[in-house]
């Protein structure tokens, strides 16, 4: 009789990914990273278990915006304070902190659990082409357009 596998921590491979959002549209490459991140491509996904994967995003600041975007999206951020509220254009975030965008995006679709907790750490996000993880070997992966 076969018995349906469950991943567990100990049974789950981690393996490491590089993405290149050099032109990508941003909403497209956060659906690919975060389901990357979940490890949901596995045949081994477990939805209550970190099945996901390593990944790092080089090139976040060559990433585009469909339509008006650039001038109407809104990034809101409050201070918990009265009036604390803070509110910047797509623009204005790229030009102040070019992985915010990215981070965000993809930190949207993850679990707001430990869980998602734990998937956050394992994503990497640089403005240019440069990045730390060398040594891992990171496979290249194409994000369909």
């Amino acid at each position: 009789m076969n018995k349906t596998f469950m991943a567990t921590n100990q049974t789950v491979q981690h393996g490491w990914y590089i993405v290149d959002a050099t032109g990508l549209t941003l909403g497209r490459l956060a659906t690919q990273v975060a389901s990357l991140l979940r490890g949901k491509g596995k045949p081994t996904y477990t939805p209550n278990v970190n099945c996901g994967d390593n990944v790092i995003v080089i090139n976040a600041s060559k990433i585009k915006l469909t339509g008006n975007k650039w001038s109407d999206k809104l990034y809101r951020h409050h201070s918990e304070y009265t009036g604390g509220l803070r509110t910047l254009r797509a623009e204005e975030v790229m030009a102040k902190t070019p992985t915010r965008m990215v981070e965000q995006a993809i930190f949207g679709m993850l679990p707001h659990t430990k869980l998602g907790d734990q998937m956050r750490k394992q994503l990497y996000v640089y403005a240019d082409a440069d990045y730390a993880q060398k040594a891992q070997k990171p496979v290249e992966f194409k994000v369909e357009a």
